[in-house]
């Protein structure tokens, strides 16, 4: 008979308010019957976990930060049945029921049931991680830059023990983001053209992705110049740096379309003023943007010609990939080496070092850093 879990002290990295991060020993409560409790083996770091400590998607401190990662269930709760002890998982802040209107639809991957967690507490409303007596919110539904870590069984996905755990981090948000945006939101089609704005893991995602699913050209849009031989490692077949020119980006992606625009945009930035060009970018009466960056704005400034005329805007929360049925099939790719992944590690530092990671993401070079919390 297995021992009844207890409560395990460790070490998160943990937000105390607008930009101020220390790591902290922390309590990490048993899971309760649904939950699984995940000894944390591998994180990186998000773009959104830039934005998490400046206040957004919510500014409920102290936060237990960082949302992605790989790690092997340590406990179960009593009703989790399709989980188990020693389990290698990926944990994500989007559920999958597989039951609801959403989930049997295929326009969508917004679960009614296990939706985006924008409170930063479990679906019961409640949280397993404590600091000095408070209670630890995550950023979304979980808090992977802790040694271990509390999820809703329905909101981890198991993969395979051989996959490389870097790799298996780098999917769990950012990459697929980007791959799902081509595949699931754009459905970009054989032949057809596509604008990636920003090249950073999200970006690189939307690349490869574009590239499996038959564009012809896939022009990446950066101002790091040194994003350009990251884009042609995933399949980008042209580079603008619009720093370069006093022309706008997409006055510089029609003039590599022959004046047309081309069929898809991905905006990757969450820089405000790069929506409508990423509209602009594409064909008058076909074209279509997909919108997955992520800024502190919350409100957007678009023009009015941008859209009006026949233009299609998209917001999309992870790529539009379902959290079971989708992501299984990119974990799949990841585990048979389809995409390029080791090009987007580039730096790696250990728990007791993030706030080093902050500074190296500002560098050049940096598309990810790596977290061993081993």
């Amino acid at each position: 008979m297995s021992k009844t879990p207890q409560a395990i002290t460790c070490k998160a990295a943990i937000c105390w308010g607008i930009g101020k991060v220390m790591v902290e020993e922390i309590v990490v409560d048993p899971p309760k019957a649904t939950e699984v409790r995940v000894k944390m083996l591998c994180a990186s770091i998000c773009h959104t976990d830039i934005t998490s400590i400046q206040g957004f998607p919510h500014t409920n401190f102290p936060m237990a930060l960082g949302h992605e990662g790989v790690g092997v269930i340590e406990s179960v709760g009593d009703q989790v049945t399709n989980l188990k002890e020693g389990d290698l998982v990926i944990p994500t802040y989007l559920g999958e029921c597989q039951e609801c209107q959403n989930c049997v639809s295929e326009e969508t991957n917004m679960c009614a049931t296990y939706p985006v967690r924008w409170t930063g507490l479990l679906p019961d409303n409640t949280s397993r991680m404590s600091v000095r007596g408070e209670t630890l919110y995550h950023v979304l539904s979980c808090a992977t830059w802790s040694e271990y870590t509390v999820s809703d069984a329905n909101y981890v996905l198991k993969v395979e023990p051989t996959i490389d755990h870097a790799h298996a981090s780098f999917i769990s948000c950012g990459f697929s983001t980007g791959f799902g945006a081509a595949w699931k939101e754009a459905k970009v089609k054989n032949g057809s053209t596509v604008a990636v704005f920003g090249l950073g893991a999200v970006g690189l995602g939307a690349v490869s992705g574009a590239k499996m699913y038959g564009a012809t050209r896939i022009i990446g849009i950066d101002t790091n110049e040194k994003k350009r031989e990251k884009g042609e490692a995933f399949g980008m077949t042209d580079f603008i740096n619009p720093s370069d020119s006093d022309k706008s980006a997409s006055e510089l992606v029609k003039e590599l379309t022959d004046g047309m625009g081309v069929d898809y945009s991905i905006e990757c930035t969450g820089v405000s003023t790069l929506l409508t060009e990423s509209l602009e970018a594409t064909k008058v009466g076909t074209g279509k943007a997909i919108l997955i960056g992520v800024g502190t704005e919350h409100t957007l400034p678009l023009g009015l010609f941008a859209i009006l005329l026949g233009r299609t805007l998209k917001g999309s929360v992870f790529g539009g990939l379902k959290a079971i049925s989708d992501l299984s099939i990119v974990v799949d790719k990841c585990h048979k080496k389809e995409f390029p992944l080791q090009e987007l590690f580039t730096h790696e530092v250990t728990l007791a070092d993030i706030n080093k990671a902050f500074e190296l993401v500002k560098q050049p070079n940096c598309v990810k850093v790596v977290i061993n919390m081993s």
